[in-house]
């Protein structure tokens, strides 16, 4: 009987081992880069706020994220850079009538992620996403968000796993 706990414990130590080796996140971050800051995004389009709103949702994707804790940029490991390039609003679908029945917010950002340590960027790219929306202005900022949402979460996988 002593045997066979001896084997179920030998078999438990040695698995939970191999399971300490592995991290679920992957981050490719170099073990110095813990902190980055995320200044004012520019913003090259005619939008009013949405520097503000944009940066704002890619700074708290990052907080939940959690692999990254947001720091003030002049004491951060890494800056985070952004210019909002365009934000245009195509109609998405037509209906019967011909008559527009919902639009598309495409919207192209493009970043940098800069190791300040090192004096390096690590990446630079372009991102761009959608949202849609019927013809309410109401709803135009959801879709909004919605493409923000898709960038923020590509700058985050871009960051952190560099896909």
């Amino acid at each position: 009987m002593n045997k066979i706990i001896s084997i179920c414990f030998l078999t438990l130590a040695i698995s939970h081992i191999g399971c300490g080796v592995y991290s679920f996140k992957g981050s490719t971050l170099p073990p110095h880069i813990k902190t980055v800051g995320i200044p004012l995004f520019e913003d090259r389009t005619a939008e009013f706020g949405i520097d503000r709103q944009i940066t704002d949702f890619i700074i708290e994707a990052i907080r939940t994220d959690n692999t990254l804790k947001i720091a003030d940029p002049g004491s951060s490991d890494a800056l985070l850079h952004g210019i909002i390039m365009s934000i245009r609003e195509p109609v998405g679908q037509y209906n019967a009538n011909e008559t527009a029945s919902d639009f598309r917010v495409n919207l192209t950002i493009q970043a940098s992620f800069e190791d300040i340590h090192k004096r390096e960027v690590r990446w630079e790219s372009t991102f761009s996403d959608f949202g849609t929306y019927d013809n309410i202005e109401s709803m135009r900022e959801d879709a909004i968000k919605e493409a923000v949402q898709k960038i923020a979460e590509d700058i985050i996988n871009k960051t952190i796993s560099d896909w």
